[in-house]
């Protein structure tokens, strides 16, 4: 007659088996082997086991042979089932959805690959899931040329890691053509079982243009709306920071290259009034100026899916928001070194000259 292996646990193994017979986060089934072998491990045979688990004597003895042949690893997962192996060609999927486009479209669908390949279209989606492949979306990029970039990042970077002593770091810019859009026709609310609805067409009531300065040390803003976004509006931008911050302090100002923030007459200004220290982020790196993860807030809490029948109600709505946001504010906290910024950005410039190169042969 055959015997059960006798199964010993240390005070470690029976700990561990012990929660994840308990756990209600683990699966169903790995719960049940981890009571399985904690029931044979108390001297229970297989039918004894298989009678109080509610499952077949045979499976008991399985799962029980596998803890004792290789341990934990054995019951956490199922063996490798026999039969035919798979003939997906996994490799030639991943070649071709990486470096092959289909006739008359710009991206492959599970589909038009699988009608390519001879599989199922669930085989190929199972493959780009497997792989981390998404042809159907594309990320925006634009890798900064500015001769000056280096110093520029490690500046700014600095400013955000190592803020200087007695000082304001701000992040500033505006936010133009910001539109007062009215729906042409009132949308249905949410409910159980159905979206919230909005009308594709809309009303245009003018633009407005949103002027911030986040503070990097507590995430408050200064903000203001103004009708243009010309020179004249910046200076009294700055006027605005000038009154509204303690004049012991040192202001640095990180800004983007608009012609305006370097106007003539904004430099006479900033010479009369020394405090203002103005860094500029280099040529198509916007993303440098923290107060862009500001706008983007704005924009997703209250701007896209807001309705405003005029100017003044659109101005109206976004000085609430930062007034409220200045209630409770939080900083965006910058952990990126200039070093890895500076290292992406090689990468990225050896990829792109690779691709010119290939181009013009």
């Amino acid at each position: 007659m055959r015997v059960a292996p006798a199964v010993v646990l240390s005070e470690d193994e029976h700990t561990t088996l012990t929660k994840l017979s308990k756990s209600k986060t683990t699966s169903v089934r790995l719960a049940r082997r981890a009571k399985i072998v904690l029931l044979a491990a108390q001297g229970m045979d297989n039918a004894q086991i298989a009678a109080a688990v509610g499952v077949g004597r045979v499976q008991v003895g399985r799962w029980r042979q596998r803890y004792v042949d290789i341990g934990l690893s054995g019951i956490e997962r199922d063996a490798p089932r026999g039969g035919r192996k798979s003939r997906v060609d996994e490799a030639k999927i991943v070649r071709l959805t990486t470096q092959t486009l289909p006739e008359g479209a710009t991206q492959w669908s599970t589909r038009a690959l699988a009608q390519k390949v001879g599989v199922s279209d669930t085989t190929v989606l199972r493959v780009w899931r497997k792989h981390g492949l998404k042809p159907h979306l594309v990320e925006q990029f634009k890798v900064s040329r500015d001769p000056k970039f280096i110093e520029k990042l490690e500046d700014i970077v600095g400013l955000y890691l190592n803020p200087p002593e007695c000082a304001l770091v701000l992040c500033c810019d505006e936010k133009s053509q910001v539109q007062a859009l009215d729906r042409t026709q009132p949308g249905l609310p949410l409910k159980q079982g159905r979206a919230a609805t909005m009308t594709h067409d809309y009303k245009r009531h003018g633009t407005t243009t949103l002027f911030a300065a986040l503070n990097t040390l507590d995430g408050s803003v200064i903000s203001c709306c103004q009708q243009r976004h010309r020179h004249e509006e910046w200076l009294r931008f700055l006027r605005q920071i000038e009154r509204q911050t303690p004049k012991d302090k040192q202001l640095h100002l990180v800004c983007d290259n608009y012609a305006t923030h370097k106007h003539p007459n904004v430099q006479r200004w900033l010479e009369r009034h020394p405090r203002f220290h103005v860094h500029f982020t280099p040529t198509s790196a916007s993303w440098l100026n923290m107060v862009e993860r500001f706008f983007r807030d704005i924009t997703t809490e209250q701007l896209r899916r807001g309705v405003f029948r005029s100017v003044p109600e659109l101005v109206k709505t976004i000085e609430d928001y930062v007034a409220l946001h200045n209630k409770n504010p939080k900083p965006f906290i910058w952990t990126a070194k200039a070093s890895d910024i500076l290292q992406k950005v090689i990468r990225a410039n050896k990829h792109l000259s690779s691709k010119q190169n290939e181009a013009l042969h």
